[in-house]
């Protein structure tokens, strides 16, 4: 199970915004994420730098797996998991009465 985020939703936002309101004011994108990680207290510029992309993603503006995709995925691959068990629970059980039926029984 993931970590919950050390950051809030509402940071994370508010910070992708402020990039893109304040990036003409420094000379790089790299400048104007340390300089929004600094002001709001995140930790790292990277952190930032990935929360931008995935917006950038979300906005359909640049290609990758959106959120939703990815929270459709993992659903799908723990439905998965879940199916196979109970299939290989059926399997065994199926087995095992198959087995009780070829056996010869004897009456008392």
């Amino acid at each position: 199970m993931a970590r919950p985020s050390r950051y809030p939703l509402e940071l994370r936002r508010r910070a992708v915004r402020m990039v893109a309101e304040v990036g003409d004011d420094y000379p790089n994108e790299t400048a104007t994420l340390q300089a929004v990680a600094e002001k709001l207290g995140i930790g790292s510029r990277e952190t930032l730098r990935n929360w931008v992309k995935q917006h950038e993603i979300d906005a359909g503006t640049r290609p990758g797996t959106t959120t939703e995709e990815s929270a459709q995925l993992k659903a799908l691959k723990k439905e998965n998991a879940e199916l196979k068990r109970a299939n290989e629970i059926l399997k065994a059980a199926a087995s095992f009465f198959a087995a009780e039926l070829d056996r010869p029984h004897t009456r008392s």
